[in-house]
């Protein structure tokens, strides 16, 4: 079936426009909790959520739709997305739910659904719900009706959850260390457990307000980290998205390290101490060349799953792999969690800090990357990509990176965007090829 709803990540929208409503919220609550409950003991949901105004909204749609069908709610407040996964299997929920627009302008919003075993939901599944929402939901009898309660100690539980990923031998008493929180989910969590393991932290993007979650703070706007790590002469930044599924790091001179350089970082390390499984990491079609050839280098491999960090995941469960990623900086890693969890990355990215004893800049940097060029082209409708011209282009493109590059075309599955990418080791060559796809997706879109 064609799916209305659900994305790559979960449901996405403009609030208050097409699917992201209080009603739809309302719905689709009915609709996943008609689905979970199964079997004869009380249901229960894990409900968490970012800083953006309208979480209260949904947080109350989605408490109105699940107790209507005889779940009981359990309300964590703002918390990263990988908290409301850990709490879901801790508290043996049935299913949660972090409403969150991710790295999106606070006007976006989303839900995030994970099953009883912490992991996101598969595409059948969600399939499965969606056919859902479109029936009249079964409601149960006055008596049966669900009951809500937020609890207070998620945060603390997070916490210590996420310490547990560091050896107990490790400490970060001789670091300053920049946290950017974006003003988001993790804006009290993450600058606590980095605190607590000994750094010195200076908090960036703590003060929420309900609309400024992502404004020029985070991993998507590195300007305000980079600058204050200079200016502190910190050893390093640390720069979250909205929800804190996903890091960048900064070095000590401002310098950029993305989710590539992480994951050749924490394979590298996990490798030398015997604990990466799998014989090498997963990421995206979007990972650098230059990542593919430093882990050939240690004779580790890179699989490829389509972007979207839940089928990183499906790869890594089927290929027995248990780090994977994506370039933009979620880091899964399945000893410490069942999905992306920046927090966690960065623990680990700061122990290996402490580990080697060098800067962040001597260390972080694994690998040369290859010039690598991404573009977006915005359209209204149709399918420019079935265009007969697209398509000759694109094969023209192909011919002419063959052995020296890649080329990766793609529709976002979060806006109606178009993402061209091209790699290759002539930086020229890359950006003739993008610009050429790129107005023939113009023309056809037009």
């Amino acid at each position: 079936m064609t799916r209305k709803l659900f994305g790559t990540d979960g449901i996405r929208g403009t609030t208050n426009e097409g699917v992201m409503t209080a009603t739809m919220a309302m719905r689709v609550a009915q609709a996943a909790g008609n689905h979970f409950r199964r079997g004869h003991h009380r249901h229960r949901v894990v409900i968490g959520k970012d800083t953006r105004l309208s979480g209260y909204m949904m947080e109350s749609a989605l408490v109105a739709g699940f107790t209507s069908v005889g779940v009981d709610v359990i309300m964590t407040g703002p918390l990263p997305t990988p908290a409301v996964a850990l709490l879901t299997r801790e508290m043996r929920a049935d299913l949660g739910v972090m409403i969150s627009a991710s790295h999106n302008p606070y006007r976006d919003n989303g839900l995030k659904l994970f099953g009883p075993d912490g992991f996101k939901l598969s595409d059948e599944t969600e399939a499965e719900i969606e056919a859902l929402v479109e029936l009249q939901p079964e409601l149960v009898a006055a008596q049966d009706i669900g009951r809500a309660r937020r609890v207070d100690d998620a945060p603390g539980r997070y916490i210590h959850g996420v310490k547990q990923s560091v050896s107990d031998d490790i400490r970060f008493d001789d670091l300053k260390v920049v946290v950017d929180c974006a003003n988001g989910a993790a804006y009290q969590v993450a600058p606590s457990a980095i605190w607590e393991l000994g750094a010195e932290v200076i908090a960036l993007g703590v003060e929420p307000n309900g609309t400024n979650i992502n404004d020029g703070v985070g991993s998507t706007s590195l300007d305000a980290v980079k600058a204050r790590v200079i200016a502190e002469g910190a050893d390093i930044g640390i720069a979250l998205d909205g929800d804190a599924d996903r890091l960048i790091v900064i070095d000590e001179k401002g310098q950029t390290v993305d989710g590539d350089q992480i994951m050749a970082l924490i394979a590298t390390r996990a490798a030398e101490k015997g604990e990466l499984r799998g014989g090498g990491v997963v990421a995206t079609v979007m990972s650098n060349l230059g990542l593919e050839r430093y882990l050939e280098t240690q004779n580790l491999t890179l699989e490829r799953a389509k972007v979207g960090d839940r089928y990183v995941l499906e790869k890594m469960k089927a290929g027995g792999f248990n780090i994977g990623g994506e370039q933009s900086g979620h880091m899964i890693m399945l000893d410490h969690g069942t999905t992306g969890d920046g927090t966690v990355a960065a623990l680990r990215v700061l122990a290996s800090l402490v580990r080697s004893g060098k800067r962040a800049s001597e260390m972080l940097h694994m690998f040369e990357p290859v010039p690598q060029l991404l573009k977006n082209v915005r359209y209204d409708g149709g399918d420019p990509l079935g265009d007969a011209k697209v398509k000759a282009v694109i094969a023209d493109a192909e011919a002419e990176l063959a052995g020296k590059g890649r080329l990766v075309i793609r529709k976002s599955g979060t806006e109606p965007l178009i993402r061209v990418m091209a790699e290759g080791d002539d930086s020229a060559q890359v950006e003739t090829v993008v610009d050429r796809i790129c107005d023939a997706v113009k023309a056809a879109a037009a």
